[in-house]
């Protein structure tokens, strides 16, 4: 006789283990039900948070009656909305109405409700998604460690930040896809951890309007999920274009037309800067991807950008001259309810002066200039690099060990991620693999501005072709 409970289970695992395409098919077709997808989201968290902690607030009640209007809308065959019924994570630095931004940070926890969703919630809402709750980010989105939440490929590590709230729910099964930001690396550095996919779009595409600012002229929004055709459909119902959304799979097809995916398209690999200081265990999962790279087809360039530590400075000081003035106010009236590192990253970039900001904002169009020439004299679709120099660390530790040393996390894990701030680029990390102890590694896809479909269709035929994405939902501890 079958176990009620185990068959249980097993469908909520099944669910929850969907990528958002799969669930919109057999949404679509009725095979299950936003009820059914909602019950399991609620389900999977309830056995996970405890291990996570990747949830600030969870909105099961209402997530439960939007999922029955979800039903009720499909019956009546209405026009439907291409995430009608997808459970989604929204981390807690953007405005969902009815709640606290609280941005992990003692200043705010008294702050009242937002009145409104931010545009990039609403956005999302419009097109049908189901917002199950916020997650957990740093402290005021500034840093790489995210606590309390844990990396679900083992609890003793971190997520990374300061989106780690949401790439862990995504890689645990306990939302289908979420939003994080990036300033100096905070959608990318958590997903290449946690095993999942994140895009940064092109600095400016995407409204920034009700998310607690970092830096603004660095801050970026963007989506975290299982799969690049996951992360193009959330980036295109950011983007108000859910017209597109339906046409995803055919945006991303192989660009070859001889049975090689990647024919005709040129990838540069950079090293030095990206490479010198980076684990073996990732440069190796990196040539890794690289020859995987080359037997789709694409031409492979290698070659280097001499700018990219100079673009690496120039973002982190403006990060924190911007910083220090978002937080200004904070810093003059409660600035003993600031956590420490916080507080020194804030009070810095106060002390620093007007002319070294003006000069890095002139030197950041400069840089600009430089990578677009070298994309267009080596005439490259895209590049890639290492998104982290290192897996996650025990989170009782918070240093990584790399060729030259010892390095703390939060100068590590921006290392790489910053140089793509100050351009401004799009950049999709995918995983493409795990170090010696079976934590993933993340590959950093780098295109050229305003083409995220473009590189999204690039870093896909890698997805496919080596399945790497499908490691990434786990088993519940």
């Amino acid at each position: 006789m079958s176990d009620p409970h185990a068959a249980a289970s097993g469908l909520i695992h099944q669910l929850a283990t969907l990528t958002i395409r799969e669930a919109m098919t057999l949404l679509d077709a009725r095979a299950i039900s936003a009820v059914e997808l909602i019950a399991a989201t609620i389900a999977r968290m309830e056995v996970t948070e405890h291990g996570i902690h990747a949830f600030v607030h969870v909105l099961a009640n209402e997530a439960r009656q939007q999922a029955v209007e979800a039903d009720r809308h499909r019956v009546m065959q209405r026009r439907q909305r291409p995430l009608l019924g997808i459970p989604l994570g929204v981390k807690d630095l953007y405005d969902v109405a009815g709640l606290t931004t609280v941005a992990n940070a003692a200043q705010r926890r008294n702050t009242p409700p937002a009145t409104h969703d931010a545009p990039a919630v609403a956005s999302l809402r419009a097109a049908g998604g189901i917002v199950v709750g916020t997650t957990v980010t740093q402290e005021y989105a500034a840093g790489v460690v995210s606590a309390p939440a844990r990396n679900p490929w083992n609890t003793d590590r971190i997520p990374g930040g300061s989106s780690g709230g949401s790439a862990a729910a995504v890689a645990i099964g306990s939302c289908l896809g979420a939003l994080g930001s990036d300033t100096g690396g905070s959608i990318r550095t958590p997903s290449a951890l946690c095993g999942v996919v994140g895009l940064k779009p092109t600095w400016g595409r995407l409204p920034t309007a009700g998310v607690y600012p970092l830096a603004p002229s660095l801050d970026t929004v963007g989506p975290i999920a299982r799969s690049v055709p996951d992360a193009l459909t959330l980036y295109l119902a950011l983007a108000n274009r859910t017209d597109e959304i339906d046409g995803v799979d055919a945006m991303l097809a192989p660009l070859g037309t001889s049975g090689l995916p990647l024919e005709g398209v040129r990838i540069g690999v950079l090293g030095d800067f990206f490479t010198d200081d980076t684990q073996p265990d990732v440069i190796a999962r990196v040539d890794d991807a690289v020859e995987d790279l080359r037997r789709l087809g694409a031409e492979i360039v290698e070659t280097v950008w001499e700018g990219a530590a100079a673009a690496r400075a120039v973002a982190a000081l403006v990060n924190r001259v911007e910083a220090g003035t978002v937080h200004e106010e904070h810093l003059r009236v409660d600035p003993d309810l600031m956590g420490q590192d916080a507080r020194m990253r804030f009070e810095t970039g106060q002390i620093i002066p007007g002319s070294r900001y003006l000069r890095a904002r002139l030197a950041r169009e400069v840089l600009r200039d430089d990578i677009a020439r070298r994309y267009c004299d080596l005439r490259l679709d895209a590049v890639v690099v290492p998104t982290a120099p290192a897996t996650a660390p025990d989170a009782s530790i918070l240093q990584v060990e790399v060729p030259s040393g010892i390095e703390g996390v939060g100068t590590a894990f921006t290392r790489l991620t910053m140089p793509w701030n100050a351009t401004g680029q799009p950049v999709v990390t995918v995983p493409c693999g795990t170090d010696r102890d079976g934590m993933p590694v993340g590959l950093s896809f780098v295109g050229r501005p305003d083409e995220e479909v473009a590189l999204c269709r690039i870093a896909a035929q890698y997805e496919r072709a080596t399945g790497w994405f499908r490691h990434a939902v786990l088993a519940a501890s």
